[in-house]
């Protein structure tokens, strides 16, 4: 079987700053981003890469944000229409461990959860400016954690499975990498390196923009090489239109 991609919408969260996204692009502009899980079936096991947010109310309760999930977009819904249930996925990678990306690492309850160790480490102690992201605030314990039992940190590139490839992404955070996938031809589920399809076309001052969340820029443009050098098509992981063409094979 070959292998597929199929974006899984879990939601979108209104009236976010667009500079946050696109670095100083936009800085009074409010814009709608959608949130994903990546199934990808066709190779030894069955992967899926980051695993959304809590519900509308936690979002709101614990990061302020207006995040609306229609009932087919809640994450078990979004894989029964896709033929999976929670128990089925094998593995999960989290491209890092935002809130949008993990929160639901407990519902998959066979799954070996996938994370670089460096972005382990920083995310049990990050920057002041990172605890909000990390759900590192006092009183709050990170969804992450959850299925801490079943988290393994491992450094670097490296083959997950013929065909599958995990690949370190730094620069919005430490330790974000993403998921390189063959299929017809070569797509990267890039996580929050590439935010938008917007990151990746670039403008006039710059072929590609980095997200107004970041650890380290120097680091980002690296990565930006890097992802040249895959010759892939990317994902990203926040544009709406994705929803319009989920399926990439």
């Amino acid at each position: 079987m070959a292998l597929t991609v199929q974006a899984l919408k879990v939601g979108t969260v209104h009236g976010f700053s667009q500079a946050a996204l696109t670095f100083s692009r936009g800085q009074f502009e409010g814009i709608d981003f959608a949130i994903y899980m990546f199934l990808v079936r066709g190779g030894d096991k069955l992967l899926l890469v980051d695993t959304g947010p809590g519900t509308p109310a936690e979002v709101k309760e614990r990061h302020g944000f207006d995040m609306t999930q229609l009932p087919d977009e809640e994450p078990r819904a979004a894989l029964a229409k896709a033929g999976v249930k929670p128990e089925d996925i094998e593995v999960v990678v989290n491209t890092h461990l935002h809130w949008d990306h993990c929160s639901n690492n407990d519902l998959f309850t066979n799954a070996q959860i996938l994370v670089q160790g460096s972005e382990l480490h920083y995310a049990a102690h990050p920057l002041p400016t990172g605890r909000a992201s990390y759900e590192r605030k006092p009183g709050m314990s990170p969804a992450w954690a959850k299925a801490f039992g079943r988290t393994v940190g491992r450094d670097g590139d490296y083959e997950l499975m013929p065909g599958v490839d995990v690949v370190t992404l730094p620069g919005h955070t430490p330790g974000s990498q993403g998921v390189l996938v063959q299929a017809s031809k070569r797509y990267l589920i890039a996580g929050d390196c590439i935010s938008c399809y917007a990151n990746w076309e670039g403008d006039a001052g710059i072929a590609h923009i980095p997200s107004g969340s970041f650890t380290s820029l120097e680091d980002y443009f690296r990565t930006f090489d890097k992802i040249e050098g895959f010759g892939c098509a990317v994902i990203p992981s926040h544009d709406l239109t994705v929803a319009d063409h989920p399926f990439f094979d």
